[in-house]
């Protein structure tokens, strides 16, 4: 694979510091396809400064001129297509039509969103006799995760630009060269010097030398629970904007009027996709006990299909911890009804699919985010049993309802303490507001919401 040998600063790729490299793996056959440079604290200063000098002429940009920008960056994206799927399934593993579909395709969507976004959004209102306005906060630290490295970059880097903030991205070590290729895309849709720019590197270097950084007005960051605490630490103390999209442990809720095959189809299918990897995942099947052994023979039946469909984990270290769990399930006295620990392949960092049935709320595999391809069923008596299990963790990213109609799985879903839920299998909307309630996190992306959380309010009295 094509790899840079520097970072994008200022509008260039320059030399990095230091000499230090990461090795990038194919997580699929285990071999190094490229190496990218490690960034130290001297790559990020240099970032920031470039940021902090673009920013006041980005800032007063007109809205429809970064629009433009925006939208030609969607249209070099779309002209890539084929290449960024290409290098998400060399890197990060997921099938190719996967890729192709959702790595490539839903970042496209979302930069559409907003170059329409940054053309309409009320930069400016009139209240009594007050004009207000919603200015850029300043220069954003953008630090992104490898499960959907290009979507996370993106619903980052589109609604700060859209805002008129600039922006330093240090993506996540395992998925680089995605973010190599998105910055090409940047110079080549004409984006200014210096309002974006890239510092590849290793989180407790590089990322934490961005988030420490004076000079960042605001991080954002989509990771780990327990790094995003950290974060949040570091920006309290310096009284620094965040916007933090953390772990989730989300509940698909199927009541009892409920289609349940379509209902058990669909929520293994949401578990599966891009082999578990994803924080939003409905990983938590709750079924009353009427139905309980049906739901577990369709879960069972329905994993058995993805056997060769699901791509490898990313790394080694995220393989082991989730067969790690796997076998922690099994030791609590879970039931695998589908897949395990077992090695479906010689080579690789592949999962089988795995479906646990008799599983308790109280179960380390229902509490704590896997993050693979691994579904548990739960049990519930009512539906105030089955809204203390949905509620009854730490997380609240996401979520679904299944019901016999639309105003049933409102009502339970209103009761839900959670971010976002799907009804009866409703369709992902670029638009809505993407969040979490509790420790899944602060601030929404996506959308109106999403591009309010890189500005701030001045207010003028008359």
């Amino acid at each position: 694979m094509k790899a840079h040998d520097g970072m994008y600063i200022g509008g260039e790729w320059r030399a990095a510091a230091g000499t230090d490299t990461i090795a990038v793996v194919d997580p699929a056959d285990e071999q190094v396809i490229a190496h990218v440079p490690a960034g130290t604290a001297e790559d990020v200063d240099a970032a920031v400064s470039a940021a902090r000098g673009a920013f006041p002429a980005w800032a007063a940009t007109p809205p429809a001129e970064r629009a433009a920008r925006i939208a030609a960056l969607r249209d070099v994206l779309v002209a890539r297509k084929d290449e960024i799927a290409a290098t998400v399934t060399a890197e990060l593993g997921a099938p190719l039509p996967f890729s192709q579909a959702v790595h490539a395709g839903v970042p496209i969507l979302v930069a559409g969103s907003y170059a329409e976004l940054a053309a309409s959004y009320a930069f400016e209102e009139q209240i009594g006799n007050s004009t207000v306005y919603a200015e850029p906060v300043g220069v954003v630290g953008a630090i992104t995760p490898w499960n959907y490295p290009l979507h996370q970059i993106v619903a980052k880097v589109a609604p700060a630009l859209a805002a008129g903030c600039t922006v330093v991205l240090k993506p996540a070590e395992d998925t680089p060269l995605t973010a190599q290729l998105f910055a090409e895309a940047v110079h080549e849709a004409g984006v200014p010097a210096g309002v974006f720019n890239l510092v590849t590197g290793l989180g407790p270097v590089a990322g934490q030398a961005l988030a420490e950084h004076p000079g960042v007005d605001l991080v954002s960051f989509t990771g780990s629970t327990a790094v995003g605490k950290r974060i949040g630490a570091t920006a309290g103390a310096a009284v620094k904007r965040v916007a933090l999209e953390l772990g989730g442990k989300s509940a698909n809720v199927i009541l009892p009027s409920a289609d349940l095959a379509k209902a058990v189809g669909v929520g293994v299918a949401n578990v599966m996709g891009n082999s578990g990897q994803t924080c939003s995942a409905w990983t938590r099947m709750l079924v009353h006990t009427s139905r309980y052994g049906e739901a577990v023979a369709l879960a069972a039946q329905a994993a058995a299909k993805y056997g060769d469909r699901i791509g490898p984990l990313v790394n080694a270290k995220q393989h082991a911890r989730v067969l790690g769990y796997i076998e922690k399930g099994v030791a609590e006295g879970a039931r695998l009804v589908a897949g395990g620990p077992e090695a479906p392949r010689e080579q690789g960092y592949f999962v089988s699919p795995t479906v646990f049935a008799d599983v308790t709320p109280e179960m380390t595999i229902a509490q704590e985010e896997i993050f693979g391809p691994v579904v548990s069923i739960i049990r519930y008596e009512d539906e105030d049993d089955a809204l203390r299990i949905a509620n009854g963790t730490v997380y609240g990213l996401a979520g679904a309802v299944w019901a016999g109609d639309d105003a049933e799985a409102v009502a339970f879903a209103r009761r839900m303490d959670t971010g976002q839920v799907d009804i009866n299998g409703g369709r992902f909307n670029p638009l809505a507001p993407f969040g979490g309630y509790k420790q899944s996190g602060v601030g929404r992306e996506l959308g109106a919401h999403g591009l309010a959380e890189y500005l701030q309010t001045k207010s003028l009295q008359f």
